[in-house]
């Protein structure tokens, strides 16, 4: 069974279609976002003074009307009144509110490209897996989320101080201003630490899209053999593609229920999932030499019984061996503690028994 160490090999074209089908693909959501900002302040710079013009047209039309209030005493005219307001803000709002979509839109396919993954829509219970949701909140991936979020609150709070210091004095000088001449030099200083925030946003989000690619190429490494074996099926037909692939699952599970009489114990659920794991003390950790769902459980299970392997009923661990951890590989450490009581179970029953080695439970 191969390891990560074993995957040297960069992914072949199949292999990424066939990732792509399933909805893996290489995608910064910061990218989006920092796109989106700085589209949507673009569209403030070059729509501004047409959207304050009709906000204020509005503004004065509603305040002409409301000076009229006989005119508002009937639904007509209040219905009137609220219908053209919101007119007058959607006609302001929709070019930069188009603008954020259009920005939304292609930096999403600039960087999946237009390929629908329907696979990705299809429910799948791994993605429930607890074990994978706590590696994904203490492994690496946790750490570069919170490097961004620091380097993000850093970027921010550095671009405002060096913003704001050097105009200090010609802030200052704006008390007693007149409220036309202060909201300009207020907009203005406002509109220019969004824009170096959003020029800093890209930075990073530049910087987390290489790495999203680097980790997705990674991610799909495969092993010489594997390279190899792709190679041998290309362009073969599909029958007989088909029918070396039910070869090798037959020559796997065949393997895989000849090593269920080695196994120190068999986790079951009690029916549904089988999971045989060993634990020579040679290795960091246990291993799983044989798994399998319904018939393929009744058989690990069968066979266990028959070579005296005891057999534990676990239904929660039974669950997460089954769905995190692949048949040859050593089980994941948030496991460690419910194996290890399980295993010391199977020990304790042994030596009650007189020294042998296995128990059936």
């Amino acid at each position: 069974m191969s390891t990560g160490a074993d995957k040297t090999e960069k992914a072949t074209p199949k292999r990424r279609d066939e990732a792509r089908k399933k909805g893996q693909v290489a995608r910064s959501v910061d990218l989006n976002g920092a796109v989106v900002l700085a589209a949507g302040l673009l569209g403030i710079s070059a729509f501004a003074p047409t959207v304050l013009d009709v906000m204020a047209g509005s503004l004065r039309t509603g305040l002409t009307r409301i000076a009229q209030p006989q005119e508002l005493m009937t639904a007509a005219g209040l219905g009137s009144l609220f219908s053209s307001t919101a007119h007058d803000l959607l006609r302001g709002i929709a070019p930069m509110a188009a603008i954020c979509a259009v920005a939304g839109i292609v930096a999403n396919l600039g960087q999946v490209g237009i390929k629908p993954a329907t696979k990705a829509l299809t429910p799948d219970p791994k993605r429930l897996n607890p074990a994978t949701g706590a590696k994904n909140l203490f492994g690496i991936r946790a750490v570069v989320e919170a490097v961004k979020s620091v380097a993000k609150v850093g970027a921010v709070g550095a671009i405002v101080a060096l913003t704001l210091i050097p105009k200090l004095h010609e802030l200052s000088t704006i008390v007693g201003s007149n409220p036309a001449a202060v909201a300009s030099l207020l907009a203005s200083t406002v509109l220019t630490i969004a824009q170096r925030a959003a020029l800093a946003y890209l930075v990073i989000a530049a910087a987390d899209f290489a790495y999203q690619r680097w980790r997705h190429a990674k991610s799909l490494r495969m092993t010489k053999q594997e390279v190899k074996e792709e190679f041998k099926q290309h362009g073969l037909p599909q029958e007989v593609k088909a029918a070396l692939r039910r070869r090798q699952l037959q020559a796997a599970r065949a393997r895989m229920m000849a090593a269920v009489p080695t196994a120190d114990v068999v986790v079951v659920n009690p029916t549904h999932f089988a999971v045989a794991l060993k634990y020579d003390g040679t290795r960091p950790a246990p291993e799983v030499v044989a798994k399998g769902q319904d018939l393929v459980a009744l058989q690990i299970r069968r066979i266990a019984e028959e070579h005296a392997v005891p057999v534990i009923e676990d239904k929660p661990l039974a669950r997460s061996l089954h769905a995190s951890v692949e048949v040859g590989r050593l089980i994941p450490e948030e496991l460690y503690q419910a194996v290890a009581q399980v295993l010391a179970y199977v020990y304790r029953t042994a030596r009650r028994a007189g020294g042998m080695h296995r128990r059936t439970a």
